[in-house]
């Protein structure tokens, strides 16, 4: 093996350690968040608060928009990224509502 070989196979590892530790920062990031958003959904099922707000939703997906664009992240990329998070949010919530028996399954919006 050359050099140059081992050279890149141990910086191919060097970056594929830093890929590990971010996506395991991401993990816990994630779950921060989801903590939060499922404090927002028992608050507003227990106030019987409506679950969506879209004017938030179109809020935060500009921020987001214009950090990514900020940090030269594809601005798209991140729109898609936020609204995965939000689907999965407002499947907590609709849980959420229906444990409180309010009755907010179906309603679509945001619930962040």
């Amino acid at each position: 093996m050359s050099n140059d070989t081992d050279a890149v196979k141990a910086r191919l590892l060097e970056l594929r350690a830093s890929i590990d530790n971010i996506d395991a920062a991401l993990v816990h990031m994630l779950a921060e968040r989801f903590r939060c958003t499922k404090a927002v959904g028992h608050l507003k099922a227990t106030h019987d608060l409506p679950p969506a707000d879209p004017e938030r939703e179109a809020r935060q997906i500009a921020r987001l928009r214009r950090l990514a664009d900020e940090a030269h992240l594809d601005p798209d990329f991140a729109e898609k990224f936020l609204n995965f998070i939000i689907r999965e949010v407002i499947r907590h919530h609709e849980a959420i509502a229906e444990e409180h028996g309010n009755g907010a399954r179906g309603q679509d919006g945001p619930r962040t």
